[in-house]
């Protein structure tokens, strides 16, 4: 990798397809300063540390363009999508949904609530970013952080004024409608990718039925109490032992949990991918189903339940510790159980896109309280980690060249402020911190 110094040089010329979105001078010349500021050295990347590090700047120019100036963020929004299908997109990349947690103080950001903070493990005082992750041989680029409002929020004009929430994002929206919108997005982008990952908390039916109206290949957890159909299960049209003939058709067989549905099913171990410390295997089973997601109906003395709908991969993975993850899936119906089970955990590489975005580029050092600010501090985010991940991804095919061993570590010159555990070193593959 070249010195601390070229990587402005580089960064100049990186960014030049995303300041031809910007009209005016000053947020040309404000623009690489801020992202340079997220890249370069220092433990905080909020606006005032940014500005006393830079040379010549103020703080009052730096936030100006970050929180107040007008300019549109579509153009770079676009010019982040076009650079992330170049690095990682084709038809082997994979779409990861999540959501990632900014811990707050007060009440008077956008968006600060009482929520789940899943990398806390509890409850605690944030905001939640709902994310779209592009990925491709373990190489991720960020191409989606969109702020979820609460109710607290949502049933507030006032605080959503005073915050500088767009009058069309004002609406209540579910994290699974923010996703299915973010996902529309990034494919009228052009971005390029084979399937759509998301964890349990994405994986409710109205998700499923986005992504297939969508004609899209999706691998999602549920809960194992969630209900299916055998795969055989056919509708017939019953006999009615009294009172009016019969209209519908109901299904010939009741649907089960998918936890008792595997029950007697041992699985196998499975090796998805080979880790720092040798190989990455579990026990998984799977099992052809349909599950219990289509129109509701009255099913003699079971009320109404759903229908069988479309025919699926059920997937129960046993860790070590005894916990049973399930998941499903519309991967064709001849996918092996390796690739099964590496599909579905290569959801992972989100986490670790999220832990360097906040550990090295500060996306969640952001101080401020609008919309605008908060949205365009994680677009500046999204565009230093796209950056690095390009300087990366070049540096790991010159060393691979020379047969070297390892890539680049992920700082543009200078060594990581918050060090973590590595990862292996492969073709086309970035060390994590």
């Amino acid at each position: 990798m070249s010195d601390a110094g070229g990587w402005r040089d580089d960064l100049d010329r990186w960014l030049q397809p995303f300041l031809a979105g910007l009209s005016h001078p000053a947020r040309r010349a404000m623009c690489p300063l801020y992202v340079a500021g997220l890249i370069g050295l220092g433990d905080r990347k909020s606006v005032q540390p940014m500005a006393d590090r830079a040379d010549g700047v103020s703080y009052d120019r730096l936030h100006h363009f970050i929180a107040a100036g007008i300019w549109d963020e579509a153009p770079l929004q676009r010019a982040l999508l076009g650079e992330a299908d170049r690095l990682v997109g084709g038809v082997d990349a994979i779409l990861v949904v999540d959501d990632t947690a900014l811990p707050k103080k007060g009440n008077r950001s956008v968006g600060v609530a009482p929520q789940y903070a899943t990398t806390l493990g509890k409850t605690t005082n944030c905001q939640t970013l709902v994310s779209l992750t592009l990925a491709r041989g373990e190489v991720p680029v960020a191409v989606g952080l969109a702020l979820f409002l609460p109710e607290t929020w949502t049933s507030n004009l006032h605080r959503m004024t005073r915050a500088g929430v767009p009058e069309d994002r004002r609406e209540a929206r579910t994290k699974l409608e923010i996703a299915v919108a973010e996902i529309d997005r990034v494919r009228e982008g052009g971005v390029r990718f084979r399937c759509v990952l998301a964890d349990a908390g994405y994986g409710s039916a109205p998700f499923r039925q986005a992504l297939n109206a969508r004609g899209l290949t999706w691998a999602v957890g549920i809960s194992g109490r969630s209900k299916v159909y055998p795969a055989d299960v056919t509708t017939i049209f019953p006999v009615a032992g009294r009172g009016r003939p019969r209209k519908r058709h109901v299904p010939d067989q009741v649907s089960v949990a998918a936890e008792t549905i595997l029950a007697d099913m041992t699985g196998r171990v499975v090796t998805w991918r080979h880790g720092t410390k040798g190989r990455l295997r579990g026990r998984f089973c799977a099992l052809r189903v349909r599950m219990a997601d289509g129109p509701t109906q009255r099913i003699g003395t079971k009320g109404n339940q759903h229908l069988p709908g479309d025919e699926v991969w059920l997937v129960r993975e046993e860790r070590g510790s005894g916990e049973r993850k399930y998941y499903l899936t519309n991967l064709p119906a001849d996918a092996t159980l390796k690739q099964l089970a590496a599909t579905i955990k290569a959801r992972w590489i989100c986490e670790q896109a999220h832990q360097q975005m906040k550990e090295e580029l500060g996306l969640d050092h952001f101080e401020g309280r609008s919309w605008t600010g908060l949205h365009r501090h994680a677009l500046m985010t999204m565009m230093a980690y796209a950056f690095l991940q390009s300087r990366r991804l070049a540096a790991t095919g010159r060393k691979k060249k020379k047969r070297l061993p390892t890539a680049p570590a992920l700082d543009a010159g200078h060594p990581p402020s918050h060090p973590g555990p590595s990862q292996p070193a492969i073709a086309a593959a970035m060390p994590a911190l």
